[in-house]
C-alpha cells in the first residue's frame, strides 16, 4: 500500500500490435477492466507502422502479435529486429511480450530469438495479461505453461556433450555453420541471403546440404538442434 505523500507508481506504458482492429479494441478493454496501472500509448497493425510506434514512443512493453503483415514477411520477428536497441525514457530495454493465436513451437522459438521476454497465447484471461506484462515490464520471462515446454526443450539437453557438438559441426563447412545459425535464428532464405551477401538458391542448397549431414527433417529441428548445444 502506498503511505500517505507517496506518489503511486508510474503507469506501465504499452504498445499493442495487432493486425485485426477489433482484437485490439477487445484487449484493451479486457486489460482496462482489471485496474492495472497500464497507459496504452500507441497501437499498430503491421510491421512498419509498429516499428514506427515503438521507436516514437518507447514503450516500457509491446504486446507483440507474432503474425502480421509487411516488412519482410516474417511478422513480430520483423518488428523485434527493427526495434533492437531502443531503450525507454528511463534507459531500460523495450520489453516485447508475444499474444498470439499460434502455439506452434517454431512461432515461440523465433519471437523468443529475436528477444521477446515471453510468449502467451489469446486464450489468456485479462487478468493473468496484466500479470504477464507487469511481470514483462520488471525484466522476468512469461510463458504459457505449454510453451514453456517448448523453449526448454530447444535450450535443453545437450550442453555438456561437446565432443559431439564438434564432430558434429565437422561435417559442415564454414558458409554452412554461418548459414545454420542463420537459420536457427528464424532468419527467412532471402534474410540469410542479404546477410551473406549471396543468393536465395545458393541459400537454399547450402540449408538442404546441412539439414541432410546432420540428419535433419526441417528448419524447426535445426533451430531446436542448435539451440540445444547452445550454438546461437
Amino acid at each position: 500500500m502506498t503511505s500517505p505523500g507517496t506518489p503511486a507508481a508510474a503507469p506501465i506504458r504499452v504498445v499493442l500490435v495487432d493486425d485485426h482492429r477489433m482484437f485490439r479494441t477487445g484487449v484493451k478493454a479486457e486489460l482496462e477492466d482489471t485496474g492495472a496501472p497500464l497507459d496504452f500509448v500507441g497501437e499498430a497493425p503491421d510491421v512498419d507502422s509498429a516499428v514506427k510506434v515503438i521507436r516514437e514512443t518507447t514503450p516500457d512493453v509491446v504486446l507483440l502479435d507474432v503474425h502480421l503483415p509487411g516488412g519482410m514477411g516474417n511478422g513480430g520477428v520483423d518488428v523485434l529486429h527493427g526495434c533492437a536497441g531502443v531503450e525507454t525514457a528511463a534507459g531500460q530495454p523495450v520489453r516485447f511480450l508475444a499474444l498470439s493465436v499460434s502455439d506452434a513451437a517454431e512461432d515461440v522459438i523465433a519471437v523468443i530469438r529475436a528477444g521477446a521476454r515471453g510468449y502467451v497465447t489469446k486464450t489468456i484471461s485479462g487478468t493473468d495479461l496484466a500479470t504477464g506484462i507487469r511481470r514483462v515490464a520488471a525484466g522476468d520471462a512469461v510463458f504459457s505453461p505449454r510453451l514453456a515446454g517448448f523453449v526448454l526443450d530447444a535450450f535443453g539437453a545437450a550442453a555438456g556433450e561437446i565432443a559431439e557438438v564438434d564432430e558434429e559441426l565437422d561435417r559442415l563447412s564454414a558458409r554452412e555453420r554461418e548459414v545454420m545459425r542463420l537459420i536457427a535464428r528464424g532468419y527467412q532464405y532471402k534474410e540469410v541471403a542479404k546477410e551473406l551477401f549471396i543468393s536465395v538458391k545458393t541459400v537454399e542448397t547450402h540449408v538442404s546440404s546441412v539439414l541432410r549431414k546432420l540428419q535433419l527433417s526441417n528448419r524447426h529441428e535445426l533451430t531446436a538442434w542448435a539451440m540445444g548445444r547452445r550454438l546461437i
